[in-house]
């Protein structure tokens, strides 16, 4: 049996966009089978729009369009041949072919098809692929495509009945191929930063062209945070629509000033600085200075205000610049640094964050190695640093990883760090859940994730 197996993007109840790019692969192709990934609105994040009597008309006009073709190729569209919409056997070809959506090792087929759109997490697919232990021909369909945090990167593979891998896709690309069972191949294991990166960059890719943004903006602050999603976003949408706003107080260092122009110049992006020391001591004139948190939020802020101005001035998608360190701890200033509408990086801690920036940096210096180097601070007050009042960023994301990502029992954090510390970082994790809850739409990179996977009450008294 000749399959073909097509890895295509497929965007959330964009009927016409998904039929379209369906019939494109459909044409001119000779093959006795041709398989898709899942289509229907609920596989490709609809969430609520499964209600929606009207799209789910949408959904139905959709396969029966595909059906009206009379293609001489069978196709599956993910859960099963287009007349029907439930899994499981179809002889195709006189072959026994089974449909599913999850792996089961005890059926009896020729072939077998898991279709599941499955969404990116870091360091996460070689052990997918390794845990599929087939008896039969094996296909895994994967589609391409952004569904809110959720990215489907594609990852596509297939196996023989020898369990040898024969096919394997890339990510975050449309293709498709011929599946050959006799030719295995090694397994090809990108570096995890690389598919961060492909992934980031496609996500933001997708955002933007699907809800009309051409342009985005974001405070160039001198620090990494800032740099690294400055060098994803021209990477995504190109260096002319991306603009840079440097918003320097009384207590910047000239470093923060000159590190953001050095970066701005490797990345080709202009740049506009708009101080806030004047919008600051007007605010505070005639009140008492008291060199407090509510005067460093109101630095914060200020700089929210202007960025949100430009954002709506010029039509600009305002990128936040907030890691998953920070989150996790509330360091952060609601309606001030916390405000944008897109974030790339709030899923990685930041030691990914470095890891990512220094990956970048790996043929050529694209982020300045000054950013890298600094010592991370907010510069609200003179001589700040991050680390007065968190934790060294290697054991605090330590910490963050094996409670959040890997949900491991409090007592195994406590055999590799001091019980004190590790119980106030997860009282702060949990007390800090109010401010994630009203933090923007961003890159979902992890299994656990606090834009999905993790939801944290935030009225509760255990912590």
């Amino acid at each position: 049996m000749n399959i073909l197996l097509a890895q295509i993007k497929l965007k959330t109840a964009d009927f016409d966009f998904n039929k379209k790019n369906i019939f494109e692969k459909l044409d001119n192709v000779d093959a006795d089978l041709i398989i898709f990934p899942q289509a229907d609105i609920d596989d490709l994040g609809g969430k609520d729009l499964v209600l929606d009597e009207a799209c789910r008309n949408k959904q139905h006009e959709f396969y029966q369009a595909i059906a009206e073709k009379n293609y001489k190729s069978n196709i599956l569209i993910g859960d099963g041949e287009i007349e029907v919409s439930d899994y499981g056997f179809f002889n195709i070809c006189g072959k026994k072919v089974y449909v599913s959506d999850t792996y089961l090792d005890d059926v009896n087929c020729d072939l077998y098809v898991l279709a599941k759109n499955r969404y990116f997490a870091m360091n996460t697919y070689k052990n997918f692929v390794d845990s599929i232990e087939t008896k039969c021909n094996f296909i895994y369909v994967n589609a391409i495509g952004l569904a809110d945090e959720n990215i489907f990167a594609g990852g596509s593979f297939a196996k023989n009945a020898s369990n040898e891998l024969v096919l394997q896709m890339p990510m975050c690309k449309e293709t498709a191929e011929t599946i050959d069972f006799t030719r295995k191949i090694e397994f090809n294991e990108e570096i995890e930063e690389a598919k961060i990166l492909e992934a980031s960059v496609f996500a933001l890719k997708e955002y933007c062209e699907n809800t009309g943004f051409k342009k985005v903006v974001l405070g160039l602050s001198g620090g990494i945070d800032s740099a690294l999603t400055a060098t994803l976003a021209v990477k995504a949408l190109g260096s002319e629509n991306v603009l840079g706003i440097l918003m320097p107080s009384m207590f910047s260092s000239e470093g923060s000033i000159t590190d953001s122009l050095k970066l701005a110049e490797n990345l080709g992006i202009k740049t506009i600085k708009e101080p806030i020391t004047p919008l600051f001591d007007a605010f505070m004139q005639g009140r008492e200075r008291l060199h407090d948190l509510a005067e460093e939020n109101l630095q914060a802020r200020l700089r929210g205000l202007i960025l949100m101005f430009y954002s709506n001035r010029e039509n600009m998608l305002l990128l936040s610049t907030g890691n998953k360190s920070e989150s996790a701890m509330g360091f952060g200033t609601l309606y001030g640094d916390l405000a944008g509408g897109y974030n790339l990086i709030c899923d990685l801690t930041k030691t990914n964050v470095y890891k990512l920036s220094n990956y970048l940096n790996k043929d050529k210096e694209v982020i300045p190695q000054a950013i890298i180097d600094k010592a991370p601070s907010a510069e609200l007050h003179p001589g700040q640093k991050d680390q007065d009042r968190l934790p060294e960023y290697e054991v605090l994301d330590d910490i963050i990883e094996m409670y959040i990502e890997q949900n491991r029992p409090i007592e195994d954090i406590y055999e590799k760090y001091d019980k004190s510390l590790v119980d106030e970082t997860i009282k702060k994790i949990c007390r800090m859940q109010f401010k994630r809850y009203q933090c923007c739409l961003g890159v979902r990179l992890t299994e656990r994730s606090f834009l999905n996977g993790v939801d944290l009450p935030i009225v509760q008294k255990f912590y």
